[in-house]
């Protein structure tokens, strides 16, 4: 997946045990709305050096990963969900958003979906 906004934070890296490091950072979109969205992600690992050459208030164009787990606990199950980041590039003087991308700056499948079926297809769902 992939989205574009204004970098609003990045934090340190967080070494969470002696294999594994993190680093979070905040992406911005939607400014031009009365209603902006601010949306946590994470880089890990020899990723957590990608942010080092990116300023707050820079454009950058983010290509991420959705990751969930379940989490079972003392007070029963819990669900995690996790934007990993795999690339960060800035984006080009002029050049907000793509073509392909909705006001939100998230990609969106321009294709119609294709219905291959008749009316004499005999199926039991009520519409």
């Amino acid at each position: 997946m992939e989205v574009t906004g204004q970098l609003k934070l990045k934090y340190d890296t967080q070494k969470v045990s002696e294999k594994f490091q993190k680093r979070d950072f905040v992406l911005a979109t939607d400014l031009s709305t009365p209603y902006p969205q601010y949306v946590s992600f994470q880089v890990t690992q020899d990723k957590c050096t990608m942010l080092d050459s990116f300023n707050q208030g820079d454009e950058i164009k983010v290509q991420f990963n959705l990751r969930g787990r379940e989490w079972n606990g003392p007070q029963g199950i819990k669900y995690f969900n996790t934007l990993e980041a795999w690339r960060i590039e800035k984006v080009a003087a002029g050049q907000s958003s793509t073509p392909a991308q909705s006001n939100s700056g998230m990609q969106e499948n321009t294709a119609a979906p294709v219905f291959n079926s008749s009316i004499s297809d005999n199926d039991d769902l009520p519409f």
